[in-house]
C-alpha cells in the first residue's frame, strides 16, 4: 500500500478541539466494532468535557471499516450526509455507537438501510439524501484512504489511538479510569 497524501488525510479527517491543543489524540474507530461502540460509551463523556471542551486535546476520528464493512460505511456516510461538520458529525457517531447492536441485529441489509433511514430522518435528513450517501463511492474511498494510513502508522484493530503522531496500544486507555491516567500523563510531559 502506498502513503496516503497528508493533504487528502486531512480533508478525510473529523477533527473538534482547539487548533493549539498540546495533546492531538487521534481514533482510528469502526462503527461496527463493538469494542470501539463500548470505549465512546464509557470514555467520551470525559475526553470531551475534561480534555477537549478544555484546549488540552485535539480529537480526531480517522474511519474504519470492521465486518461487515458495508454497513460500517454505511454508518460513517450517514454520520457525514449533508456536509455536517465535525461537531455535528460526532454527536451522530455518539448515536450510530448506542444503536449499533440494534442496526446490526436487524439481520439483512435492507434491516440496516431501514434503520440507517430512520435514525437520518431523526436528524431532519430526507430519505432522498440519505440513500445518496449511502450508495456515494466516495464513502468507501475515503475509508480505504482511512485504512491505508493506519497500516502505514501500525494501526491493526480498532479502536486505536495516536498520541501527538505516535501509535499507543495501552488497552488501559479503553477504561475510563485508564483513559484519564494516561491522557493525565501525557500532558504533564509536554
Amino acid at each position: 500500500l502506498g502513503a496516503v497524501p497528508a493533504h487528502a488525510q486531512a480533508q478525510d479527517d473529523m477533527t473538534i478541539g482547539a487548533a493549539n491543543a498540546p495533546l492531538h489524540l487521534i481514533e482510528y474507530a469502526s462503527l461496527t466494532c463493538p469494542h470501539c461502540a463500548q470505549f465512546h460509551a464509557a470514555n467520551w463523556e470525559t475526553l470531551s468535557t475534561r480534555y477537549i471542551d478544555t484546549g488540552r486535546v485535539r480529537f480526531t476520528m480517522r474511519e474504519m471499516a470492521t465486518a461487515p464493512a458495508g454497513v460500517a460505511v454505511g454508518m460513517f456516510q450517514l454520520a457525514r450526509c449533508g456536509g455536517a461538520p465535525a461537531d455535528e458529525y460526532l454527536r451522530r457517531v455518539k448515536v450510530l455507537f448506542e444503536r449499533q447492536a440494534a442496526i446490526l441485529n436487524t439481520g439483512t441489509m435492507a434491516g440496516v438501510r431501514d434503520a440507517l433511514l430512520a435514525i437520518g430522518a431523526e436528524w431532519g435528513l430526507s430519505q432522498h439524501q440519505i440513500m445518496q450517501a449511502l450508495i456515494d463511492p466516495a464513502g468507501a474511498e475515503r475509508v480505504r484512504r482511512s485504512a491505508e494510513g493506519a497500516v502505514a502508522l501500525g494501526v491493526t484493530h480498532t479502536p486505536s489511538f495516536i498520541f501527538n503522531g505516535v501509535l499507543d496500544d495501552d488497552h488501559d486507555f479503553m477504561t475510563r479510569e485508564g483513559m484519564v491516567r494516561i491522557l493525565d500523563a501525557r500532558l504533564a510531559q509536554l
